[in-house]
């Protein structure tokens, strides 16, 4: 017969505050991992918001011009997440999401088609309140600027949403 070790309270206590330790220590890296995502997220948004009036231009990727797709690349960037150069590369990036998980942080994209011509296009949501979803984006008439998704020639154009900062 096997002999069963007498355990004392002073050792069953013991081994409680080690395993309340351990759980406490796996609660703390997770809030702090959520903290370090809200403070990436805020960087991206920030960054991108620091180029409103930056007028819009094909190729660019400064503040003297901008197009779309370097607004995401260089506003993620500034947080340390290295993403595609194009809208159509950035479109495949990161994880896609729906119209009713859609949230500050995220990219939406748009492909627009024109006799027989067709662009990608992309913005950082910068904002959801309801149904109104406000995002960043180069436009080619009116440089960096921000927009309501709510607007019909926006939604009926929207392609897909991504999320890079998971």
């Amino acid at each position: 017969m096997a002999r069963v070790k007498k355990v004392g309270m002073k050792q069953v206590a013991l081994l409680l505050l080690g395993l309340g330790l351990i759980l406490s220590a796996q609660s703390t890296k997770a809030q702090s991992k959520r903290k370090r995502k809200k403070a990436n997220i805020k960087l991206v948004i920030s960054t991108a918001e620091g180029y409103k009036g930056t007028p819009y231009q094909y190729g660019g990727n400064s503040r003297n011009g901008i197009d779309c797709s370097a607004l995401m690349q260089n506003s993620f960037s500034k947080a340390g997440y290295q993403i595609p150069r194009t809208s159509k590369e950035q479109s495949k990036y990161g994880k896609k999401v729906g119209w009713n998980r859609v949230r500050p942080g995220d990219i939406v994209f748009f492909k627009f088609k024109e006799k027989r011509k067709k662009w990608y296009h992309s913005g950082l949501i910068t904002s959801v309140d309801g149904d109104n979803i406000y995002f960043i984006h180069a436009s080619t008439s009116r440089g960096v600027i921000q927009s309501n998704l709510s607007n019909d020639y926006y939604k009926s154009n929207v392609k897909t949403f991504r999320r890079v900062i998971k």
